[in-house]
């Protein structure tokens, strides 16, 4: 894929970038490796000071930087201006905890006799970023925030489709005061991130994407003895059970799967709904998805935005083609739009048999799925059936019921009458195919840190009588 920026409403190629040469790419690394050495010894004070300044740039800068995410990947422009206000909240988190998060923990091991034990948490080195482009400003915040206040360097391969926006996130740390070097994006394609990950000035890695892309760099960083985290993708159940606000559900169950123009991991994908009200939920979802405008991601009365590219319609489109033709019963939607830009409406799917597409695989756009249980059991079972364990939420105000769902559904979120969502306070990751490691809260600044174990023998006594 090219390296550019092409409007996903327009289907217009705005500008193309370079991609790095190896030569440029060498030095990059070299200037991370060698920032490192002196970054690591920079102290909390400083690094917080930097990322508060560099929330405040993102804060009067939203409108500009929020109008590059919407022209490079079709996100509405109010909700790309809330994701730039979020990656403000998260560097404001850490430069307000990292220092207490990353403090040495105390020991007191049996036959110590006075001995300083402890684990003191140091930096790593330079770490490699790729990051994809559905919230091309915070999926890479939620990683530099924490990870420069742990005092490790950052290197940012992002998606080639959004390259502004990642030159973008490099110009607001260098403006904050970060050193030169401290994190730099790197424009290449992704066959160059085998070689990245192999060199030995990179130390970790992180990535939030697909799956079979978790799986190289899994492999890759597994082969060179470095950690990584992965955050992959997800299908995400929605479960509602009879005691739940009915109306408040449909509501949640509409903003969560389509948020981001229905390209999100933790959108909720899957609607398990109990028999007893699955006939009214479908009603209601089909008129709210019917009753939505969709068009020019900038204007202020849309809601719903393009998808980021041709092949994005291409695939959905398959998707629910497929699904149909194997049984699946299309209740709303189905249709691309055709015409300039890359436009595909909210749609519904009922009645999906297995071994069909939307049985199994991710659908990433604005395509809902709904599914009846019969029962609590029932309801476990579906939402439990499927490769993917990101996130779910369950909608019910029975105490048993959530307590079984909280300890049952395999994901590595569950939220109760509330959709999942991301927040620097708490951890986010997931579990099976969607990935493994977490980010944000205590976990962001530990994920890539060498946990020293530190043992200093109390002084031995001198002088005195020897019996």
């Amino acid at each position: 894929m090219a390296i550019a920026t092409t409007n996903p409403a327009t289907g217009e190629t705005l500008q193309e970038f370079d991609e790095l040469t190896d030569a440029e790419l060498d030095a990059r690394l070299q200037r991370a490796a060698d920032t490192f050495r002196s970054y690591r010894r920079t102290t909390f004070a400083e690094r917080a000071g930097w990322l508060r300044r560099a929330a405040d740039i993102l804060d009067e800068d939203a409108e500009r930087l929020g109008r590059i995410a919407t022209t490079e990947m079709g996100k509405t422009l109010a909700s790309a201006k809330a994701e730039v206000a979020k990656c403000a909240k998260g560097c404001r988190y850490y430069a307000d905890h990292a220092e207490e998060i990353l403090a040495d923990v105390a020991h007191h091991p049996a036959g110590a006799d006075g001995a300083q034990v402890f684990t003191r948490y140091e930096p790593i080195g330079p770490v490699l970023a790729v990051m994809p482009w559905n919230f091309p400003y915070w999926q890479v915040f939620r990683f530099a925030a924490p990870a420069l206040m742990t005092g490790n360097v950052g290197l940012l391969k992002h998606a080639s489709n959004v390259p502004q926006c990642a030159l973008a996130i490099e110009d607001v740390l260098r403006r904050a005061g970060f050193p030169e070097g401290a994190f730099q994006t790197l424009l290449v394609s992704s066959g160059k991130v085998a070689g990245i990950l192999s060199d030995d000035r990179v130390r970790g890695a992180t990535l939030t994407g697909s799956e079979p892309a978790g799986r190289q760099v899994g492999a890759k960083a597994g082969e060179h003895i470095k950690p990584s985290v992965l955050e992959l993708g997800g299908s995400d159940a929605f479960i509602v059970m009879p005691s739940a606000d009915q109306e408040a559900a449909l509501e949640a169950a509409v903003s969560s799967r389509l948020l981001n123009n229905g390209q999100s991991c933790i959108n909720a994908k899957r609607f398990i709904v109990h028999e007893s009200v699955a006939d009214e939920f479908e009603r209601g979802m089909a008129r709210r998805f019917e009753a939505l405008k969709l068009g020019d991601p900038t204007a202020a009365d849309t809601d719903l935005g393009p998808l980021v590219n041709a092949d994005a319609v291409q695939t959905i489109d398959q998707q629910v083609r497929d699904s149909v033709s194997a049984g699946a019963r299309l209740v709303t939607g189905g249709k691309p739009l055709g015409g300039a830009g890359y436009y595909y409406p909210a749609t519904l799917l009922a009645d999906v048999p297995e071994g069909s597409p939307a049985h199994r695989e991710e659908l990433f756009g604005p395509v809902a799925t709904l599914w009846r249980a019969r029962d609590v059991d029932d309801a476990i079972r579906i939402a439990n059936d499927s490769p993917f364990a990101l996130g779910g939420s369950a909608w019910t105000t029975d105490p048993d019921e959530q307590r079984r769902f909280v300890t049952e559904v395999e994901t590595g979120m569950i939220y109760i009458n509330k959709f999942t969502e991301s927040t620097p306070e708490v951890p986010f990751g997931g579990a099976k195919n969607s990935g493994y490691g977490r980010e944000l809260a205590q976990f962001g600044p530990l994920a890539f840190v060498n946990a020293k174990t530190v043992w200093i023998a109390a002084p031995t006594p001198t002088g005195g009588a020897v019996e």
